[in-house]
């Protein structure tokens, strides 16, 4: 659960560390969250199709342009990593990680549960991370070593956020982006296991859903496919919060494939189900 904290603590002490990266990090994802909002509702939206069938809109492509300028121009030497376009390769230890709008399709639909992602690596290992959910005006950051922390709904102050202390699945919120996803990797015993098993089961997803866990409101987040992209952030927020962010066989990564983030208590009763689709 959230926890109150002044103005000394938290993001708010940021700005010398990592040379201000991690500053940058909250300040650019804010930046390319808001941009979407000038396409979010538009009924004449276009949406293109990818080459795998994902959509894509103008919105996704400025967006990660808008970090790819920001970042190019504060971080010269640093490589960045993004969902539209090609790397950009740097010559320092760090990458930058984007997915600028993770939920496209809730975005396309008006649903405001979409989210702006952006994480920080330093020689190949995830240290900093946002999660950003732009139509409602909600963050989290995270930071390795200095906590995940989650300001409300257009609020300015900070809090310190934790994972819930659920230890049964049987009072847990599961939560996912598509349940059809299931279905693609032969795995629908497995979500139909976790609805079971779980108190409460909803399609909160994508970046959202993570959110959730991190903030003590849900207590497991299930993606059974993902890209990089997708989860470069989430791994320091969820675990920063004090849960557990690995892929269905375990192993702390955030290189995609699959997902899973739990209040830690859970994660082997969730990794258990999970094998039936391994």
């Amino acid at each position: 659960m959230n926890k109150a904290t002044d103005n000394n603590d938290g993001p708010h002490s940021w700005a010398d560390e990592q040379e201000g990266r991690l500053v940058a990090m909250i300040e650019v994802a804010q930046a390319a969250g808001k941009l979407t909002l000038t396409y979010f509702g538009q009924a004449d939206l276009a949406v293109d199709a990818k080459a795998d069938a994902s959509p894509v809109t103008i919105a996704d492509r400025e967006a990660e342009q808008l970090v790819r300028r920001e970042i190019g121009s504060r971080f010269p030497n640093d490589t960045i990593q993004g969902e539209e376009f090609s790397e950009q390769s740097g010559t320092s230890a760090y990458r930058w990680v984007v997915d600028p709008i993770d939920g496209t399709k809730s975005f396309v639909c008006g649903v405001p549960l979409y989210s702006t992602l952006l994480a920080l690596e330093f020689e190949g290992k995830p240290i900093a991370g946002v999660i950003f959910i732009p139509a409602m005006g909600e963050m989290a950051a995270a930071a390795t070593g200095k906590g995940c922390w989650h300001r409300r709904a257009n609020s300015e102050s900070w809090n310190r956020s934790t994972v819930s202390d659920k230890s049964k699945l049987s009072e847990a919120v599961f939560v996912t982006s598509q349940v059809d996803s299931f279905d693609a990797r032969n795995a629908a015993e497995c979500y139909k296991r976790l609805e079971k098993e779980a108190w409460l089961t909803r399609s909160w997803g994508d970046g959202y859903g993570y959110l959730m866990v991190a903030t003590g409101r849900a207590d497991v987040m299930v993606d059974p496919e993902c890209n990089a992209w997708d989860v470069a952030a989430i791994l320091p927020v969820v675990t920063e919060a004090g849960g557990t962010f690995t892929d269905w066989d375990g192993n702390r990564t955030s290189r995609g494939g699959d997902g899973v983030g739990t209040n830690g208590k859970l994660h082997g009763l969730v990794l258990s189900a999970l094998r039936l689709g391994q």
